[in-house]
């Protein structure tokens, strides 16, 4: 594992962090690292029914995402205000993750792996090259003089649903922990049992060519070099 002691989590949706990094962020804030998480949108359109209102489901999913990330022990959550399938990499969105992270100063990001092939859903793609933009905004002292913040430059990008890990992570001893974040999500589980059984598979078969009965992958950008 990464010497970390301040870490930001960030998902393109509510319930994206939890799904391919709850067990690192439950890791870490039970090992005392203090995380942060934060969502570009607040995933108003994260439905299959016509009917439903975009507002009141993003209020529903914002409060899913909070408590979630209370039960994961995370410190707190950030809403950055894009609207959920219109997030694009733009200026003013890098500087908005350069600001967060200048705020937050984590020694760690994580994020989408927006490099991997076939990555569908053109927010969760927008969001991993906004993080990985965003770091480097952030961590030089003359880029984005106007945030008016001193520049922070972590040590680590850890990318989430890639193709190429070389982080693997045991959390085999927080997995129920981020079986419960799931649930939270209750607007976007289904059935709990089936959810359940899909992580558990799914965390044993990352975990399983590493001797491990659970475990998340990642990979990682080490930012000093670069």
């Amino acid at each position: 594992m990464l010497t970390v002691r301040r870490a930001l989590a960030i998902g393109a949706h509510p319930d994206d962090v939890e799904l391919s990094a709850g067990g690192l962020v439950a890791r870490w804030a039970s090992e005392g690292v203090h995380v942060e998480l934060a969502c570009f949108t607040a995933g108003e359109k994260g439905t299959s029914d016509p009917a439903a209102d975009p507002a009141e489901l993003g209020r529903t999913r914002r409060a899913e995402a909070a408590a979630a990330a209370s039960v994961l022990g995370a410190r707190d959550i950030h809403f950055l205000g894009a609207v959920d399938g219109e997030l694009e990499v733009t200026m003013p969105w890098r500087l908005a993750v350069a600001r967060l992270i200048r705020s937050v100063r984590p020694d760690v990001v994580v994020g989408h792996d927006p490099w991997r092939r076939w990555l569908l859903h053109p927010d969760h793609r927008a969001a991993g090259f906004l993080t990985v933009d965003g770091v480097v905004a952030a961590r030089d002292p003359l880029y984005a003089p106007e945030l008016d913040l001193p520049a922070h430059r972590p040590h680590t990008i850890l990318l989430y649903g890639t193709e190429e890990p070389d982080e693997i992570v045991d959390v085999s001893r927080v997995l129920g922990t981020k079986i419960a974040a799931l649930r939270a999500h209750a607007s976007q589980v289904g059935d709990p049992a089936d959810t359940e059984r899909r992580i558990r598979t799914w965390a044993a078969a990352v975990g399983a060519p590493y001797g491990l009965t659970a475990a998340e992958a990642f990979h990682t950008l080490d930012t000093r070099g670069r």
